[in-house]
């Protein structure tokens, strides 16, 4: 956020929306509808994306979907570069 980007995870968006349609746990038939679905629709509007370490099919899936798209990936919050709506910091 500090380098001018809001910072997104596909289950932000999707967990809540599966709650909703009756979920009752992280994993279930109805969570697994929406939590991959949900990331590849925000990834469509993502200008990049950011591969945090650590074991995730999904986050793999990201990427190659990431670089399908020709966005970059990064991968180490030091290559994530600053923008022109970088906030001050005091």
């Amino acid at each position: 956020y500090l380098r001018g980007h809001v910072p997104m995870i596909g289950e932000w968006l999707a967990l809540p929306l599966a709650r909703e349609a009756g979920s009752s746990e992280p994993g279930d038939e109805i969570s697994e509808a929406f939590l991959y679905p949900a990331a590849e629709r925000l990834l469509s509007r993502c200008d990049a994306l950011w591969r945090i370490d650590g074991p995730s099919r999904g986050a793999d899936e990201d990427v190659r979907r990431a670089m399908e798209m020709g966005l970059p990936v990064y991968r180490s919050l030091s290559e994530i570069p600053m923008t022109v709506h970088s906030p001050e910091i005091n």
